[in-house]
């Protein structure tokens, strides 16, 4: 795991693919730089990727505001099958089946279903296709869902309808920015097949 900066409040790292976020990070995270680690955010299991951790309660609380307010930023590079729209703004309704572990996305608002909204710009003409992605809502699998649901399920994502040869969604966090003592945090690493 690479760290790629750390101070007294904060920790940020590229996540590898296979390392659970929520609680073998941190515990990594501590053993490397002792102290205490609040996780803020979440990736999948199976998706890699730039994100940052608090090292203090003041930092977490702070964090965790940004996350509320839309104030820290979360880019993702994917490889989908298909060539999608150059660009585009997608708004839909998810709801999660947590006995499945699934989202679905559905036609309207009712009890348990969330608004999901992102923008993506298209980087080639090739199939399988390259896109940038910033996420405007945080839901879960939602780049996953959003993109299978009109037809371009992410390289791997066998579980939103991929059937390839690939043993996890080619799906990675590029990108973190967050407000942080009166300036703009951003950190930046790009997956080995997504440059």
């Amino acid at each position: 795991m690479e760290i790629l900066y750390s101070d007294r409040d904060l920790a940020v790292i590229a996540k590898p693919v296979g390392m659970d976020s929520e609680h073998e990070v941190p515990n990594a995270l501590i053993e490397q730089l002792g102290g205490k680690i609040f996780p803020v955010h979440r990736l999948d299991r199976n998706v890699g990727g730039v994100m940052v951790f608090a090292r203090n309660s003041k930092a977490a609380a702070a964090l965790s505001k940004a996350v509320q307010d839309g104030t820290m930023v979360k880019e993702y590079r994917a490889l989908v099958h298909g060539i999608p729209p150059e660009s585009a703004v997608w708004q839909d309704f998810l709801f999660k089946d947590s006995r499945k572990n699934k989202v679905f996305v559905v036609k309207k608002e009712r009890k348990g279903v969330k608004k999901a909204s992102l923008e993506f710009v298209r980087l080639c003409d090739s199939d399988p296709s390259l896109v940038h992605i910033k996420l405007h809502t945080g839901r879960s699998h939602q780049i996953r869902v959003q993109f299978a649901s009109r037809g371009f399920p992410l390289l791997g994502d066998h579980k939103y309808g991929a059937r390839d040869e690939y043993t996890e969604p080619r799906l990675f966090s590029c990108r973190l920015s967050f407000p942080w003592n009166h300036e703009t945090k951003i950190f930046e690493r790009l997956p080995d097949w997504g440059a």
